[in-house]
């Protein structure tokens, strides 16, 4: 993949210093690779499955103004280009989307998967989920939500296991959310402050929503004769208001952590 993606893009960016400016600007790091700009191409994308954290992310930032934006005199030579990349990637289990997202990447590329970053709070790592979701909002609004509701029963089932409390026998959103929030100290029933009351109402009916959404209109399960008219706006409303309620659900998580330890 790096030899057929670097023989395309060094032969594009035919110019060394904006071909070195791309890849630093992507986030590529370490010493500039010798040789002309397709080996130098070719080798620095080689080495940076072990030069950054996340070499999909930096892919996807060299490959997005090659494949989103035309140059009207060189548009044959760059439609060849973009076809020749989109079968590597293709090959090899992974997909470019608008914005320079490389997809797939969590199982083809050494990326941290979406437990490891549920299970460390690393909200950097969830985030790429979410961007993930993002990416099918277009073309596919119920597979979206699907994910965003797969990624907040993640989570809740992993503060269950670790806190040892006793999984609740329906493993759905909704029960899931109730064990986790009460036992984290979420349940607006427990708060005196009446406007932390409200928000945290809030967020049950985030979870409860998304989960209705999910039952009727997600990917995952078969739809009824009554047709959602389920439309970008809506599925990316869902995905945002999860990504919310994940990062106050962690950064709860972590705090009572601290003062437990303390």
């Amino acid at each position: 993949m790096c030899s057929i993606v670097g023989s395309v893009l060094g032969v594009f960016v035919y110019n060394h210093q904006k071909l070195e400016i791309l890849f630093y600007q992507s986030g590529a790091v370490g010493e500039v690779p010798l040789g002309n700009c397709v080996v130098k191409c070719q080798d620095w994308l080689k080495r940076m499955h072990t030069e950054v954290p996340d070499s999909a992310a930096v892919l996807g930032k060299i490959l997005e103004e090659f494949m989103e934006v035309d140059r009207p005199f060189q548009i044959e030579d760059q439609q060849a280009g973009r076809k020749k990349i989109t079968e590597v990637l293709t090959r090899f289990g992974l997909s470019y989307h608008q914005g320079g997202l490389i997809l797939g990447a969590a199982h083809a590329l050494p990326t941290k998967s979406l437990k490891e970053a549920l299970q460390h709070r690393d909200l950097a790592g969830v985030d790429k989920e979410f961007e993930r979701a993002l990416a099918n909002v277009e073309k596919d609004p119920p597979a979206a939500i699907t994910a965003a509701c797969s990624i907040l029963e993640s989570l809740f089932k992993i503060y269950i296991q670790d806190n040892g409390i006793e999984m609740p026998a329906d493993q759905s959103l909704k029960p899931l959310w109730k064990v986790a929030s009460k036992h984290l100290g979420l349940d607006p029933a427990a708060i005196e402050d009446d406007d932390v009351k409200k928000v945290l109402s809030g967020l049950n009916s985030v979870v409860d929503g998304i989960g209705s959404l999910r039952t009727h209109t997600g990917s995952a399960h078969g739809r009824g004769r009554h047709a959602y008219r389920l439309q970008a706006r809506h599925a990316r409303l869902s995905i945002h208001a999860s990504h919310t309620l994940i990062g106050f659900f962690i950064e709860t998580w972590d705090e009572r952590k601290r003062r437990r330890d303390s």
